[in-house]
Parts: structure tokens; sequence; C-alpha cells
């Protein structure tokens, strides 16, 4: 299986941007649909955005829509989710995800170990 792990999370103000990175290792990068999925303190893993194989389907979460984007650089086995325009409820341990082919997590393959975005207003 995929090896993951996340990076790039932190605090960061209402309104602002913030990118995070997930390094695969261990498989084909390029075999796997990947994702990212977010859980807030008390609340159940949800859904955020994923991307297909080739890079050329995504699909993401309403609350997420226009605000946030997934990219893969299957040459650098690695995955992105550009978050812009961040609301304090976006506050979550934000997880990346490999063999993503539906939104949702229990139907995942592997997962990374998590990164804390922390949006203040």
């Amino acid at each position: 299986q995929v090896q993951l792990v996340e990076s790039g999370g932190g605090l960061v103000q209402a309104g602002g941007s913030l990118t995070l990175s997930c390094a695969a290792s261990g498989r084909t990068f390029s075999d796997y649909n990947m994702g990212w999925f977010r859980q807030a303190p008390g609340k159940e893993r949800e859904f955020v955005a994923r991307v297909v194989w080739s890079g050329g389907v995504t699909y993401y979460a309403d609350s997420v829509k226009g605000r946030f984007t997934i990219i893969r650089d299957n040459a650098k086995n690695t995955a992105y989710l550009q978050m812009t325009s961040l609301k304090p409820e976006d506050t979550a341990v934000y997880y990346c995800a490999a063999g993503v082919y539906y939104n949702d997590y229990r139907r995942v393959g592997a997962w990374g170990q998590g990164t804390q975005v922390t949006v203040s207003s």
C-alpha cells in the first residue's frame, strides 16, 4: 500500500490562504485516486475534495467549492490542497487519502497522519 505524509498546516486568519501537501511513497502514486478529508473536534470525518488518477476530473464538497482546489503532480508523487478565503469553520485536522473513489471516508484505501489547520476570526 501507499504511505502518505501531510504537511503545510498552521494558523491563519479568516480570509487567508494555505496550501497543504501530501507526499506519497511505497507504491505508484499515479495509480491512485487522491483526496482530502477533514475532521473537527467532536465531528465525523468529512469529505473535502478528490481527484482521479489522470487529474482531469475533480470533486468538491459544497462547503469548499470555489475556495479550495485539489492538485496532483504525479511526477513529484505529491498531491496538494490549495485553500483560499478560509473561514473559522474550516478549522480541522486535514487528512490526505489514497484510493478515493467516493465521497465517503469509510471507503478510502489509505490515510496520512493528518495536519492541523486553524482559522482564527
